[in-house]
């Protein structure tokens, strides 16, 4: 009898030698397979295709985004086309199945976010994704001056799942429990006024002694420069301190920061609630949403925290006479459970932001910016294409 049956028996055949079309195979198989675990756990690539966060970074940028900083969040669509986003290029398709949808789980992370940290996430109010227009979103189509009632009756709406939802990058200018205020455009967090140091794109009205002006200089100085229907009054948008160096032409007459006045109201402005005479520049102050925390559900407070407790957190709720029903029974409070963050871009009056569409919970964040590793001027001629400059910068 044998009794070394589990020992594999020797044969004088040799291996089977791969071919050179398996090799093939199996080195690209292995290559998806590690770029996957890399893309979702570790680091991933992104780029800047608007200019919402300039000066901090600009259009053309392409930069490596931490999944590890904050923990990595286990993906929420697990079935899903490799290096595809949600939709297949070309062909235009969904990239992903939602048939199986996992719940939000995230691995432990190096940090917590800080304010002023620059994050990636997924657009809030990708909710209202539509078929016909799949680059379109709801601040945008806000702007066209639809309402949502209109948005949904015109088109037909889908709805991603989060982690399949436009990646949006902001600076983070509020954490979980602060509260958040804006006045005359200057950022107020927790009582203390929070300008950007080195950073952020302002617009401002300038008015020059005269109209002979070499308009070069200011460009060259990094402004971008409107005329204005009166003479020689511009808009000029730029930082701060390139506001200074402005203040010191003998050429300029007075430069006053073009803001919103506070006590107008934007209906465009989150909670779009017209008993808040909120605007761009003037807004709050309202605490930002953390676990543990609980809210009273009233009159003053649900135009604030509804969605929220809605669609980011998935309970049913609904206002019956003056009573409100959360799943199915009388409630006169809320318990948050997740953390929730307020994120703005630099470039404070081209910036499709939290001011437009509220919170962002934290199953929507993606990962921490970290640093450019390549930046291309599509405007530039071809030897000045690539900004070496910006190459490697990193972000703060």
């Amino acid at each position: 009898m044998n009794l070394k049956f589990w020992q594999k028996k020797k044969t004088d055949q040799p291996k089977k030698k791969k071919t050179k079309t398996r090799e093939w195979i199996d080195a690209i198989v292995f290559a998806v397979i590690a770029a996957t675990i890399i893309r979702v756990f570790f680091i991933e690539a992104y780029t800047i295709p608007s200019g919402s966060m300039e000066r901090s970074l600009l259009v053309g940028d392409f930069l490596f985004v931490s999944k590890v900083n904050y923990g990595a969040r286990i993906p929420m669509t697990p079935v899903a086309f490799p290096f595809a986003h949600h939709t297949m290029p070309i062909i235009g398709t969904k990239a992903y199945y939602d048939g199986v949808q996992w719940k939000y789980r995230r691995l432990p992370g190096f940090q917590d976010i800080k304010r002023n940290d620059v994050v990636v996430f997924n657009f809030p109010e990708g909710d209202t994704a539509m078929i016909e227009a799949p680059d379109d979103n709801y601040y945008q189509m806000q702007l066209r001056g639809e309402t949502p009632q209109s948005i949904r009756s015109h088109f037909t709406v889908v709805s991603r799942p989060v982690d399949k939802r436009e990646n949006f990058i902001k600076r983070c200018i509020a954490i979980a429990g602060d509260t958040i205020s804006m006045e005359r455009g200057m950022a107020i967090v927790n009582g203390k006024k929070e300008p950007l140091k080195g950073t952020g794109w302002f617009s401002y009205v300038v008015e020059f002694k005269t109209s002979d002006i070499n308009f070069k200089l200011f460009e060259d100085l990094g402004f971008k420069i409107a005329p204005t229907a009166l003479p020689n009054i511009y808009q000029m948008d730029g930082t701060p301190d390139m506001i200074t160096e402005l203040k010191k032409s003998e050429y300029v007459k007075s430069i006053q920061e073009n803001i919103e006045e506070k006590g107008y109201f934007d209906k465009l402005i989150f909670p779009h609630d017209d008993k808040r005479a909120w605007n761009l520049d003037n807004f709050g102050p309202f605490v930002v949403p953390k676990k543990g925390w609980t809210v009273t559900l009233d009159s003053l407070n649900m135009p604030l925290y509804e969605r929220a407790i809605r669609v980011y957190e998935g309970n049913t709720l609904q206002k019956i006479g003056n009573d409100w029903i959360l799943n199915g029974k009388k409630a006169t409070s809320y318990t948050f459970k997740m953390n929730y963050y307020w994120m703005m871009g630099d470039n404070r009056h081209q910036s499709a932001d939290s001011r437009y569409w509220g919170f962002v919970p934290e199953d929507h964040i993606v990962g921490k910016a970290l640093f450019i590793w390549l930046s291309i001027d599509s405007d530039a001629s071809f030897f000045k294409k690539i900004r070496w400059s910006r190459i490697l910068k990193g972000i703060h």
